[in-house]
């Protein structure tokens, strides 16, 4: 039965039910027809007792006449061999009757169907069968009365051994026969209909298993399952809604594993990524110091400071790098709680100026800032904004040629503040920008030494304010564009 399909279940389960049905229907109709054939043989026999008891010959005030009985009775019986007649006293024994030898099995009737004739019971009704120990039979009865006195009862069987013989053979050529083909024909009507109808009502669910097990993952990503019809409003079929539901499920659960796939792409491409920017100053600074400590007594003091100082520049590297690590990693895993507070971005830029502006001198670069009048503060986390301009200026000097010049641009609009940072550098590479915020540069690209961090810092810290970055069409270098909420005029940010 394990083996079985859901379908195939229900149409067994049906078919047992459905032969059940028949059996019991059968008999009911059986059942229904044989009363119906006694309580009309009893209604058209009512007067057959009656008329007997008459007959003022059967029995006198010295008791019984035994020969006008068995001639009366043998009488009646040769006319209509169906019935069965018996006289009764007065206690139910059977005083005269005209059966075979051998063939009386009771000696005694009770009354109490009699009496619940004479008082006019509800037909059919059942008394004992003389000639049967336990058999019942519809019957007509008539008190007999001799010189004013009841001395018994005239008991009429309706359905005697012969007539149910008689039925009993035709019955077993004709009536049976026509029952056990009709129900047949029943049953087997009622069982192809079942069948379609159970493979009908079923074929959402074969459509349900079926895309069940198609979902599988395949070549690294869940199968690709058609969309189902979407329930209509108050649609109240389980199996629609199930499909529905399972589909929008597998999805999600698709386009969570693409979502996965690339996180770990990125997260391997990073890694690599670091561990050779690491790499190469720990090289060069475990180098340096090797050679300190092999030549120190043939180094004059010049190359002395300046295997120093070269020693120091890639621990710096080394020290920012992993700084910028630690921080990502801390961005990345919830480690960061805004502190959001009003302050005046202006400020802030000229503060960022400050830290850059040896850097720039020293590349032959200007630092430029656009800033109009009236400018309304901005509720961001003050802390982490200067990191974003930090960022961003530092990757602008960097990039940018001796001559050129870094612009930061402020405008007020519709209730924020956007900002713009833009340089005369090479600009971004074209297969570089779909992924600019989400890996770092390939190896070989134009930062090795930075590991590409300091934009995945910058992105991460505007999506816990709920901004983002974008990477503006530029003539000339790269333009960075982000926005920050008016003081008072954006809701607060959750802080996760």
């Amino acid at each position: 039965m394990n083996r079985l399909t859901l379908s195939q279940r229900l149409s067994v389960v049906f078919c047992a039910l459905l032969l059940v049905c028949c059996g019991a229907l059968a008999w009911i109709q059986m059942r229904s027809t044989r009363m119906h054939e006694q309580e009309t043989v009893q209604r058209l026999s009512r007067g057959l007792a009656e008329h007997i008891a008459r007959r003022g010959e059967l029995m006198d005030a010295g008791g019984m006449r035994e020969g006008e009985v068995r001639a009366l009775f043998g009488k009646l019986m040769a006319v209509n061999p169906s019935v069965e007649v018996y006289l009764l006293d007065d206690q139910g024994r059977i005083l005269g009757h005209d059966a075979p030898d051998g063939h009386l099995k009771r000696d005694r009737v009770d009354l109490a169907p009699v009496q619940a004739l004479l008082a006019g019971a509800a037909l059919p009704i059942l008394g004992d069968d003389p000639r049967s120990l336990g058999g019942r039979k519809v019957f007509n009865a008539a008190p007999l009365v001799v010189q004013g006195r009841q001395v018994g009862y005239i008991y009429v069987v309706l359905v005697g051994e012969q007539h149910e013989a008689l039925a009993a053979n035709v019955a077993a050529s004709t009536s049976l026969r026509t029952t056990l083909w009709s129900l047949a024909i029943v049953a087997g009507v009622g069982l192809l209909a079942g069948v379609v109808a159970f493979r009908w009502v079923t074929r959402p669910l074969r459509q349900l298993t079926d895309d069940i097990q198609a979902f599988d993952m395949e070549a690294g990503a869940p199968a690709r399952l058609p969309a189902p019809r979407a329930p209509r409003p108050g649609e109240r079929d389980e199996l629609t809604i199930l499909q529905h539901s399972f589909t929008h499920m597998a999805q999600r659960i698709g386009e969570q594993w693409q979502q996965l796939r690339q996180q770990d792409l990125q997260r391997r491409e990073l890694v690599a990524n670091i561990s050779h920017d690491l790499r190469t100053p720990l090289s060069s600074l475990h180098g340096y110091l090797e050679t300190l400590a092999l030549k120190d007594a043939t180094l004059s003091p010049e190359e002395r400071q300046r295997y120093l100082a070269i020693a120091l520049s890639q621990s710096n590297k080394v020290g920012r790098l992993a700084q910028a690590l630690f921080e990502l990693a801390r961005l990345e895993h919830g480690g960061v709680v805004l502190d959001l507070q009003a302050f005046s971005l202006p400020d802030l830029v000229q503060d960022v100026f400050q830290k850059f502006e040896l850097a720039a001198q020293a590349r032959r670069q200007s630092l430029r800032a656009g800033i109009p009048a009236g400018l309304p503060a901005v509720e961001a986390d003050l802390g982490l904004i200067e990191r974003v301009l930090t960022n961003l200026l530092d990757n602008a000097i960097r990039h940018t040629p001796e001559g050129g010049h870094v612009q930061v641009t402020l405008q007020a609009v519709a209730g924020e503040v956007q900002v713009s940072v833009s340089d005369t550098g090479p600009g971004i590479a074209p297969e570089r920008r779909a992924q600019l915020f989400s890996t770092p540069p390939a190896l070989g690209s134009q930062r090795p030494d930075s590991g590409g961090l300091g934009l995945l810092i910058v992105h991460r810290i505007l999506q816990l304010h709920h901004r983002r970055i974008t990477l503006a069409d530029s003539d000339e270098g790269a333009r960075f564009e982000f926005s920050l909420p008016a003081a008072g005029r954006h809701p607060r940010p959750s802080g996760n």
